[in-house]
């Protein structure tokens, strides 16, 4: 994204000066009115060493300023932006509480605000820099450990260390480009783990969690010598994306396998253009389900009133917006679909389903991109997502038309059971693939590991011995419906496991 020439706002923390007495923390929230629980600036504390060399470090962490914001780019009506300065600040009158900002930053620097329920982060008290006064955590800093600076203006005190002295950046294998730049920092400070956690997590005054959410994980079996480092004093941070998250990906899976399903079976010649599963069960089912997967995202919102505005108002780089306007395109369809099988046209859905395919198609597989663009979540950056999304809504639409095709259309139960059983067999193995590949980053790695041995590996183990069962069964009666509700709670366990253990490794 594009800065100003004139002005590119900076900021050094030397971590050599910093003495962890938190005033930056205590201005802050006293300058922009931050409530009690959250923290646009915080200090954590990290035990370094061995007696009698030990001693403490420190890190002053906050929004770290990118000059490409994920968050920016995640938010789906621009309510967080970048100024002409390169500030990144955020409108919360159009904020909609969808998070996603908050799963895109690599540095856990932005929250949801309790009070006004909108999306909030530090922005280097803009507001202050526009009447030519210093941030307050600057002023108040009795050290003099944080300098805010024109990196553009070479005379600038910020600039300089920048440009004549060694300073640091948070995950700069991120490529966020970030204008947060730490002097004299230890690596066990900026990396998140590189440090040992104490079971169980230690936070800063009453926030020490035991909530299945928090994000408390280290290196899984890591020496106790590692890094000789031992995190002392942190913030509790909650995952953002909590299980209607996790329900909405299976539901969706359901819409559109709902109409992909009997569409491409029509293709194919295997089932007629009168049939009941195409006229009625395709645009009936995908749309129940579709009407179920919009209220979980809508229900997700901390602004549930204002989720229209994605659509009025998007910010196109987002697949939270793309998203919004592929379910509507689709949803379209379903309803032309119905009326036309009320009218009795039956001509007009098999027309309609040149456009309903593509849109099926995409409903099911643009979550991929929405992952994707969460740039925290290292395991969500796969490529094998798109192709594994697809075949889970093919297999989760095969299931589900399964169980009405026994009452409705009973010639259609042994193709569905094959694709059903073949889908899920595809899946299993994808997840396999997944799995035992190895993993570029120690982000991904651990969140693999939370997954399949951690604390979702229950939900993992289930979906994994369920959807292989579904497929022992589909060889076995092929022609039976037993193996739907197996597919279907497979694939939403595999969800849950998949996307909250995406979540569960530190990021500050």
């Amino acid at each position: 994204m594009a800065e100003s020439a004139a002005v590119r706002w900076a900021k050094v923390v030397d971590q050599v000066r910093c003495i962890g007495c938190h005033a930056c923390s205590t201005a802050c929230k006293s300058e922009n009115q931050v409530p009690i629980g959250v923290h646009r600036t915080y200090v954590k504390y990290v035990d370094v060493g061995r007696f009698p060399q030990a001693r403490r470090a420190f890190q002053v962490t906050r929004c770290n300023q990118c000059a490409e914001p994920p968050c920016v780019f995640a938010c789906p009506t621009s309510a967080m932006y970048q100024r002409p300065d390169g500030i990144v600040d955020f409108d919360k009158r159009v904020c909609i509480g969808c998070k996603g900002c908050i799963a895109a930053c690599p540095y856990d620097a932005i929250f949801i605000n309790p009070e006004d329920h909108s999306a909030e982060k530090c922005n280097f008290c803009a507001q202050r820099l526009e009447v030519g006064l210093e941030p307050a955590c600057v002023v108040v800093c009795p050290t003099e450990a944080i300098v805010v600076g024109d990196l553009n203006d070479g005379t600038s005190r910020v600039s300089e260390i920048v440009g004549r002295e060694t300073v640091a950046v948070r995950r700069p294998e991120k490529e966020t480009r970030p204008k947060l730049f730490y002097k004299g920092a230890h690596q066990a400070t900026l990396d998140p783990l590189a440090a040992r956690r104490p079971p169980g997590g230690l936070f800063l005054w009453s926030e020490q969690g035991s909530g299945r959410q928090q994000v408390t994980s280290g290196h899984p079996g890591a020496p106790n010598n590692a890094a000789a480092a031992m995190l002392a004093y942190d913030v509790a941070h909650q995952a953002p994306w909590d299980w209607r998250v996790s329900l909405y990906t299976w539901t969706k899976g359901i819409a559109a396998g709902a109409y992909l399903v009997p569409a491409l079976l029509l293709l194919a010649g295997r089932l007629e253009p009168k049939s009941a599963l195409w006229q009625w069960a395709a645009p009936v089912l995908g749309g129940v389900f579709l009407a179920a997967t919009v209220g979980l995202l809508i229900f997700d919102l901390t602004h549930p009133e204002r989720f229209y505005l994605v659509l009025t108002r998007p910010q196109w780089r987002s697949w939270l917006a793309r998203g919004g306007v592929i379910l509507s395109l689709y949803g379209a369809v379903l309803v032309l679909h119905f009326l036309a099988a009320l009218l009795g046209r039956t001509g007009w859905p098999q027309a309609l389903s040149w456009a309903g395919l593509p849109l099926a198609a995409l409903c099911a597989i643009y979550t991929a991109w929405l992952f994707a663009q969460a740039k925290a979540r290292d395991l969500w950056q796969s490529p094998l997502l798109p192709p594994q999304l697809l075949v889970q809504a093919a297999a989760s639409g095969a299931a589900a038309l399964l169980l009405l095709a026994a009452l409705v259309e009973p010639l259609a139960v042994r193709p569905l059971a094959q694709i059903a059983a073949g889908a899920t067999l595809v899946h299993v193995l994808l997840v396999a693939g997944e799995v035992t590949i190895a993993h570029p980053t120690a982000h991904a790695r651990l969140a693999a590991f939370e997954m399949t041995r951690g604390r979702y590996a229950g939900f993992f183990r289930a979906a994994v011995a369920l959807q292989v069962a579904a497929v022992l069964v589909g060889l076995a009666a092929p022609e039976g419906v037993l193996l739907a509700p197996l597919v279907l709670a497979g694939l939403l366990a595999h969800e849950h496991a998949f996307v909250q253990a995406g979540q569960a490794v530190p990021l500050a």
